[in-house]
């Protein structure tokens, strides 16, 4: 047990241990006065009870907010100094949580707008600042354009230099392993401050560009040569390369 519910309310006693129960975290009810065990760390109480109780941490219970507080302090999220989220962009990005130089959690996103993770996380670490990782540049515009639709264009991040951040992982299962490394690597470098706005500012891909992206979808489809304009489009982050190769198909009927 490391939370104990010490109050004399019964609305705040009925409230507090129904969203514990719904969180799955065990707890010990006390009464107020009794003493409370050496190894809980936490008292859940009622605002009137918190001179009465006597224990170095407490959250007063208002609402069914107070699990955000709690949650933070069980996570030892309380009093982070440093906290970067970091994203190794690709068809299938890598994602990092990178607190005061120690890496707290990971996750392997779908796509590129696979961005409610994100936004989560955001939520989950105030302060936090994102970081993300300069090459892929179709797939990193394609979540940049994503994130911007929901945090604004103005929102602040960080562009990091991902040169070597991707390893060579050997062995069988190693299926988003390189692109999760390559994630905490980026959050543990400096970058270069920004707003996701400029980011999306680009020059006009180059032919070359383009017509990578035609053979890509190609080998994709295995039959279909998308357009320039197309192609064009998935350069500049406003289509992805599925979505073009499907216009293609119903333009071409």
């Amino acid at each position: 047990m490391r939370v104990a519910i010490v109050t004399s309310d019964a609305r705040v006693y009925y409230m507090a241990t129904k969203v514990l129960k719904e969180y799955g975290i065990p707890f010990l009810s006390l009464k107020v006065g009794e003493e409370i065990p050496f190894d809980i760390e936490i008292v859940l109480t009622a605002e009137r009870d918190l001179p009465l109780v006597d224990f170095p941490v407490k959250i007063a219970v208002h609402d069914e907010s107070f699990i955000d507080e709690l949650l933070a302090r069980l996570e030892g999220r309380e009093g982070l100094k440093k906290v970067y989220i970091a994203i190794d962009p690709g068809e299938r990005p890598g994602l990092s949580v990178v607190a005061d130089n120690r890496v707290t959690e990971v996750h392997h996103l779908k796509s590129p707008r696979d961005i409610g993770i994100i936004v989560k996380l955001l939520e989950k670490y105030p302060g936090a600042k994102l970081k993300i990782g300069h090459g892929a540049r179709r797939q990193r515009m394609l979540m940049l354009k994503s994130l911007a639709d929901l945090l604004g264009y103005d929102y602040p991040i960080m562009v990091v230099n991902e040169a070597k951040t991707t390893p060579k992982v050997g062995g069988l299962e190693t299926s988003g392993v390189s692109d999760i490394v390559a994630a905490i690597n980026i959050g543990l470098r400096e970058g270069q401050e920004t707003n996701i706005g400029k980011l999306l500012e680009v020059d006009e891909p180059t032919k070359r560009e383009i017509e990578d992206i035609k053979r890509r979808s190609r080998e994709i489809s295995g039959t279909i040569t998308i357009s320039s304009p197309l192609a064009r489009e998935v350069a500049l982050g406003n289509i992805t390369l599925e979505e073009a190769i499907k216009k293609h198909r119903r333009r071409s009927k």
